[in-house]
């Protein structure tokens, strides 16, 4: 089919088209009053159309401007009021960095949806695992302008393709029981591994497993097997608990026995050997003086023993008599008698 030829624009027509519709506005007298009209109407239209090239960043939740020139990136623009040139020449986007921002992987709002949390361990088992992912935004230009819908399906698709990554490289019980915190670390690595490699402008800032079971038929069994390790975690916590406990007293027990053995010992061998050296003194003065020290010796033992004994006299010649006590009474010598001689 042939073309059809484009009509002629006539200019003529048009300025004349304007003359008309301007001039029952004309102010008396002067036909240059319809080209004064013109120019106004144009400056206020270009005043009003450069008014609206102003706009505002605000400081909360990080907000960055970026600013677009044709279509491209232009700059980055930090809080504060600021102008540029307004549609089409330019455009502005404003952007919360700093805003915390989630993906749920596997669920959506406490449904399951198992196409996605449904995957393999690395020991061939099956596993029904859910993500929580938080994020934010890195880099405001490469959010806008290098990936088509970096927060929707991109970012659902690359957490997905690292958790069954991490987890196919884990066995079943790393991801149920003792080893989720290994899985999660090593989980937001990989995804902000990849985003970076896509330059999404996303940072990743938590990677957490929500719900994590088995499949449903060997559920029961799996829940056993969690039980009974969480009864071994809790009876270890219960025996240490009971070594702290009796462990320092009884150090403390065995340090007191320690000291009063040795305050005892300290104690004997002071009094062996300060009675070994009476022992070797007396044993010097016998040697000076035999008579002299044995009777004094004598003495001192009567001294000892004397004092204890309960002293009974008894007259021969009167038959029985009461018992007279002398214990702690000064007795004198009685006085002889021609028949006691």
């Amino acid at each position: 089919m042939q073309k059809q030829p484009e009509p002629e624009v006539n200019l003529e027509q048009i300025l004349e088209r304007l003359r008309s519709f301007f001039g029952r506005f004309r102010l008396g007298g002067g036909g240059g009053s319809f080209l004064y009209i013109v120019l106004g109407a144009l400056a206020v239209a270009a005043v009003v159309w450069l008014g609206t090239g102003f706009y505002t960043v605000s400081a909360v939740g990080g907000e960055v401007g970026v600013i677009r020139l044709f279509g491209k990136f232009h700059s980055e623009s930090g809080p504060g009021l600021h102008w540029f040139w307004p549609s089409p020449v330019g455009g502005k986007d404003i952007v919360q960095a700093d805003e915390r921002r989630r993906l749920e992987l596997g669920f959506r709002g406490g449904q399951s949806t198992p196409e996605e949390s449904l995957m393999i361990t690395g020991d061939e088992n099956i596993v029904d695992a859910q993500l929580l992912v938080q994020y934010n935004i890195k880099s405001p230009r490469d959010f806008l302008f290098n990936v088509v819908d970096p927060e929707g399906v991109t970012l659902r698709d690359v957490a997905e393709t690292a958790l069954r990554q991490v987890v196919g490289s884990r066995a079943i019980d790393d991801v149920l029981t003792d080893r989720k915190d290994e899985v999660q670390d090593d989980t937001l690595a990989l995804l902000q591994r990849l985003l970076d490699e896509y330059q999404a402008g996303l940072r990743v800032t938590e990677v957490k497993l929500q719900n994590v079971n088995p499949p449903q038929e060997v559920r029961d069994a799996f829940d056993d097997v969690v039980k009974a390790k969480e009864d071994k975690e809790r009876i270890i916590n219960l025996a240490d608990a009971y070594k702290e406990d009796i462990l320092p007293r009884a150090q403390g027990e065995a340090a007191s026995l320690r000291q009063a053995a040795e305050a005892f010992r300290a104690e004997r061998v002071n009094l062996a050997t300060g009675q070994a050296d009476r022992f070797t003194a007396i044993l010097n003065e016998y040697r000076k003086s035999k008579d002299v020290t044995r009777q004094r010796l004598y003495l001192e033992a009567m001294e000892e023993i004397l004092p204890d004994i309960t002293k009974i006299i008894l007259d021969p010649d009167a038959g029985v008599l009461p018992v007279l006590p002398l214990q702690g009474i000064f007795l004198t010598p009685f006085p002889q008698t021609a028949g006691q001689r």
